[in-house]
């Protein structure tokens, strides 16, 4: 079958021919900015799979899996996060790198939150420490 495509719609009346393809739109999910709270949050979820790859000349750039939202039908890529935050928070020790994956270009390394940083495990009221407060004496 063939169909005829009108390409006038897609030329300007003057000028230079377009194609009619459109700049796709920024996707970050993790705006540029959002502080380091929120890449902390990203990189302690077990649920997704961080990263920093180290290329030859230096460069470096984290990044993480971000899964499937069925909802929204987003996700199923890996998103970047941004690289100062990142590098703010191992300066810091809030982030730890795990072992080096080598290749003649780059190194990766899993990135994952520093096991200080865990919360405290939750306790049953029996095992808390009970407080006792001073009886006043008049």
């Amino acid at each position: 079958m063939l169909i005829t495509i009108n390409q006038m719609q897609d030329r300007p009346r003057a000028g230079r021919v377009t194609t009619g393809l459109r700049a796709a739109p920024e996707s970050s999910f993790t705006p540029a900015g959002t502080g380091n709270a929120d890449v902390l949050r990203i990189i302690a979820d077990p649920r997704t799979p961080t990263f920093v790859t180290v290329y030859a000349n230096g460069r470096r750039r984290y990044s993480y899996w971000r899964p499937l939202d069925s909802t929204t039908g987003q996700g199923g890529c890996y998103a970047a996060l941004p690289t100062p935050d990142c590098d703010e928070l191992h300066a810091a020790g809030k982030i730890e790198l795990g072992d080096p994956v080598e290749d003649p270009n780059r190194t990766t390394y899993r990135v994952s939150a520093s096991p200080r940083l865990a919360p405290a495990p939750i306790r049953s009221a029996r095992e808390r420490p009970r407080v006792v407060r001073a009886a006043r004496v008049a």
